[in-house]
C-alpha cells in the first residue's frame, strides 16, 4: 500500500520560513518524479513544484520561484519544500504527490496523494 504522509505545516508569520516534508512508502521512490501542491480555501488545488527522479531537475510555479525549493532524499524516500520569505498568500493546505512522469505529475495528474498538511501564513 502506498504511503504519502506529509508533515512540517503551521502558523508562520509573514516573511518566514518551513520546510515541509513528505515520507514515501509502499513504491520504488526513486523512479517517481514528486511534487508539491496547493490548495486555498475556494479555490482549485495548483501547482507548487516538481523535482524528477533524480534530483537533478526541478520545476516551480512562478508566484514561488526564488522563495521556495524542492529537494528529495532517494536514501530517505522523503521529498522536502523549503519556504522562505512566506507571505499570506501562500496559506494553503499542501499536497505531496508521486508520478510516473514529470510533465504529468506536473500538470496536476499524479499516481499517489499524501493528505496535505496545513500552512497558515500571518501578515
Amino acid at each position: 500500500q502506498v504511503q504519502l504522509v506529509e508533515s512540517g505545516g503551521g502558523l508562520v508569520q509573514a516573511g518566514g520560513s518551513l520546510r515541509l516534508s513528505c515520507a514515501a512508502s509502499g513504491l520504488t521512490f526513486s523512479t517517481y518524479a514528486m511534487g508539491w501542491f496547493r490548495q486555498a480555501p475556494g479555490k482549485e488545488r495548483e501547482f507548487v513544484a516538481t523535482i524528477v527522479w533524480s534530483g537533478g531537475i526541478t520545476y516551480y510555479a512562478d508566484s514561488v520561484k526564488g522563495r521556495f525549493t524542492i529537494s528529495r532524499d532517494n536514501a530517505k524516500n522523503t521529498v522536502y519544500l523549503q519556504m522562505n520569505s512566506l507571505k499570506p498568500e501562500d496559506t494553503a493546505v499542501y499536497y505531496c504527490a508521486a508520478g510516473l512522469r514529470q510533465a504529468t505529475l506536473q500538470r496536476g495528474t499524479g499516481d499517489y496523494w499524501g493528505q496535505g498538511t496545513q500552512v497558515t501564513v500571518s501578515s
